[in-house]
Parts: C-alpha cells; sequence; structure tokens
C-alpha cells in the first residue's frame, strides 16, 4: 500500500470512526449518521482540505460497502408483504411516480440542460428503507399499520428503482438488458436452490458450517460474502449493475434462512456498519462538489421540490384509498407522514448518480446536486414525520397466528 493510498484510508476510517459521536451530540439524534458520513467525506475530499483522494484501493471499499449495503436492503425485506395487497399498491404507486419523473425530467430539459433524464427519474422515485428502519424501530412504528405502509412503500422504492436502473440505465438497449436481467434471475434462482441441495439440515457439511460459525473459521460469514461476491461478479458478467447482485444476495440469504439468524446478523452489521458502509459513504462525499451546489442554489431547492411532488405526492394520493373495515385507514396527518418518510432517499440517490456519472451521461456537477437533495431530505423529512406524529399513539397491529 502506498503512502497516499494509507493516508487516505487513515482520514476515511477516522471520519467513520468519529460520526457516530458527533451524531450523538446533537440533542435527540436529529441529524442521522449519514448525513454527517457525506459531510466528513466533503470535508477531507478533493473538494474540501483535498488530504483523501481516490485509488483502486479505495475504489475496491466502495464498491464492497455497496454490496453490503444493498445485501442488507435484500436481507430485511419483508418478501411477503411486497406480494399482499399494500405492496400490489405500492407498486402501482411507484409506477405513478416514475411516470411523473418521466414527464419532470424531460419536461425541464426542454426549457434547461438537464441530461440524464432517465437517470435523474429513476432517483427521483427511491426511498431509503434502510435509512428509515432505526428510525420507525426507535419510534415504535415498525408493527403498527403506518409503519407497514411505511415499509411497503419503502420496499418498493428501493427495489423498484434498483430493477429500472438494470433495464433503462445498462450498456444495452432496455429490451436487451431485460433479457439479461431475467436470463440473470434465472442463474440466481439456481444460485438459491443450492443450500437446499448440497446441504441438508442433518448432512455432515450443514454441520461442518454450524460448528465452524463461532469459530476462527467464521464458515456462515464467509459463505455469505461468496455469495455476495459470487453474485456480483455473475451481474458483472452479465454486464448489469452490481447493485442487482447484492440485491439478489440478499433475497437468497433471506430465503435460506426464513426466520432470520440473529448471530449471522450481529456479525454481518459488524462487518457492514463497522467499516466497510461507513466507507462508502464517505467516498461517496468526497464526490459532492460543495462550490457546484453552491453556486446553483436554486437547482438545489428545485431538486428537493421534484423529489417531493415526484415521490411524496403519489404516495399521499394513494394512502387516502386504504381502508380498514370501510373506514380511511390513515388521517390526513399520518399519510403526510407516510409521505414524507417515503421520500427520503439518500442512499440510492447516491448509488445511481455514481452509475451515471460513471457511465458518462451524468455530469458530476448535477449529482453533487441530487445527492446534495438527498441528504437535505434524510435531515429534515424524517424530523418532520416525527414532530407531525408528536401525541399520536400508534396501535401495533395483531400479532399473525
Amino acid at each position: 500500500m502506498s503512502v497516499d493510498v494509507a493516508q487516505s484510508l487513515f482520514w476515511i476510517v477516522l471520519a467513520a470512526a468519529f460520526a457516530p459521536i458527533l451524531a450523538s451530540t446533537v440533542p435527540k439524534r436529529l441529524v442521522p449518521e449519514v448525513v454527517v458520513l457525506l459531510v466528513a467525506g466533503i470535508v477531507i475530499g478533493p473538494f474540501g482540505f483535498g488530504i483523501a483522494e481516490f485509488s483502486p484501493g479505495i475504489d475496491m471499499l466502495q464498491e464492497l460497502g455497496l454490496g453490503l449495503l444493498f445485501l442488507l436492503a435484500g436481507y430485511e425485506l419483508d418478501q411477503r408483504e411486497l406480494v399482499g395487497s399494500g405492496g400490489r399498491r405500492a407498486f402501482i404507486t411507484w409506477i405513478c411516480c416514475l411516470a411523473i419523473a418521466f414527464g419532470a425530467t424531460f419536461g425541464l430539459a426542454q426549457v434547461m440542460t438537464i441530461r440524464a433524464e432517465v437517470a435523474t427519474a429513476i432517483a427521483l422515485t427511491s426511498t431509503a428503507i434502510g435509512t428509515l428502519l432505526p428510525i420507525l424501530a426507535e419510534r415504535g412504528l415498525i408493527e403498527t399499520r403506518l409503519g407497514k405502509t411505511i415499509l411497503n412503500h419503502g420496499a418498493v422504492g428501493e427495489l423498484c428503482p434498483v430493477l429500472a436502473m438494470a433495464i433503462l440505465l445498462g450498456v444495452r438497449d432496455p429490451a436487451g438488458s431485460l433479457l439479461v436481467l431475467v436470463v440473470f434471475g434465472l442463474a440466481a434462482v439456481v444460485v438459491a436452490m443450492l443450500p437446499g441441495r448440497i446441504g441438508k439440515p442433518d448432512s455432515r457439511l450443514a454441520g461442518t458450517i454450524r460448528r465452524g460459525a463461532d469459530t476462527t473459521s467464521q464458515t456462515q460469514v464467509r459463505l455469505t460474502v461468496l455469495l455476495l461476491v459470487g453474485l456480483v461478479t455473475l451481474a458483472a458478467t452479465f454486464q448489469i449493475d452490481i447493485i442487482i447482485g447484492a440485491f439478489a444476495a440478499g433475497f437468497i440469504l433471506r430465503r435460506t434462512l426464513p426466520r432470520g439468524h440473529e448471530g449471522l446478523e450481529t456479525k454481518l452489521a459488524g462487518l457492514a456498519f463497522g467499516l466497510l458502509i461507513p466507507v462508502f459513504f464517505v467516498t461517496s462525499g468526497m464526490n459532492i462538489d460543495v462550490e457546484s451546489v453552491l453556486n446553483r442554489p436554486l437547482l438545489l431547492v428545485l431538486a428537493i421540490v421534484m423529489l417531493l411532488l415526484v415521490r411524496g405526492l403519489p404516495v399521499f394520493i394513494s394512502t387516502r384509498f386504504e381502508k380498514v373495515d370501510g373506514a380511511r385507514a390513515f388521517t390526513v396527518r399520518q399519510r403526510t407522514q407516510i409521505a414524507l418518510y417515503s421520500t427520503t432517499g439518500l442512499p440510492l440517490i447516491v448509488a445511481v448518480t455514481t452509475v451515471a456519472v460513471d457511465a458518462g451521461p451524468m455530469t458530476p456537477s448535477n449529482a453533487s446536486i441530487l445527492v446534495a437533495a438527498g441528504a437535505i431530505t434524510v435531515l429534515i423529512l424524517p424530523l418532520t414525520a416525527t414532530l407531525l406524529g408528536r401525541g399520536e399513539v400508534e396501535e401495533p397491529l395483531p400479532a399473525e397466528r
């Protein structure tokens, strides 16, 4: 490792280590840690003090962090909810969001220079379920009707943009990308079937894996990393974005462990949130050109308004039609909360803009503005939704039998 790479890695890890400490100093943790990580990246990066820079080694850590972020996202999704009535309603809402986003971006392109209209439209429809989960858990909303609805919109708002990226931002035409995606999906299904074929619960192989789980072998963690890297490599071979491979790895891991696995989840969280995911967000912050953002404040405001109109407004309208025993399920205040939470979309905005900049159509300046808008949504919208919900008591849904 060269001196420059070592120094860059030191500053990145230092920023990652102090981010939760700095976030905890804010009363009631109103500033999410991910925002602190991005700001730290801005400070140490080439658009700040310039004490950390990119290199092939740093790029690899960033890619691994992105992969683990979406593996965990795929693992956390409740697949039953996705195929239920709430999931179907959330999917229809997302389709409306995408249509509005395309109309808005291509319409604006007639009067101003946008470029990368497709990537911009996809970014506007995303929801950061990974960022929302700890916030909802802290408020005790996970098992409530309000929380389930937020999670439905969040799950679809994370999965569908990823699929749209693969189809619309791929190196092929949309039809070719869709065909390749289907082939990749079939290959992923084959991979998903392997554990059941070669590792019966009472087999010697399964016993070896269980015995090595809490030793220096760490067999479960190593197999999970193999699953992630294997599907990411497969995705790269098919020339589709690695996010698809990482998401598929999360889905397969959940299928293999339908009831979860506390020990493995704890170890993966340590690996992901202890190093690789913070590195991803810090290095993403290093890409933000603050001067470009400050020089075009009206464009930043426009990006935030578009996020609210494209993602928040359709969610607000769709929740009006949810019924419970013939009556409306949510009040206007609750619908506003759901819409605000659903508009929180930083991680996928970072991912989409990273792909679009690497591919060429999106300028780093415009990517910086979109990422800054996403960071502001993470900072402001969950806080606003939390304040709206003060004084209301959400009853948990009855446990399923």
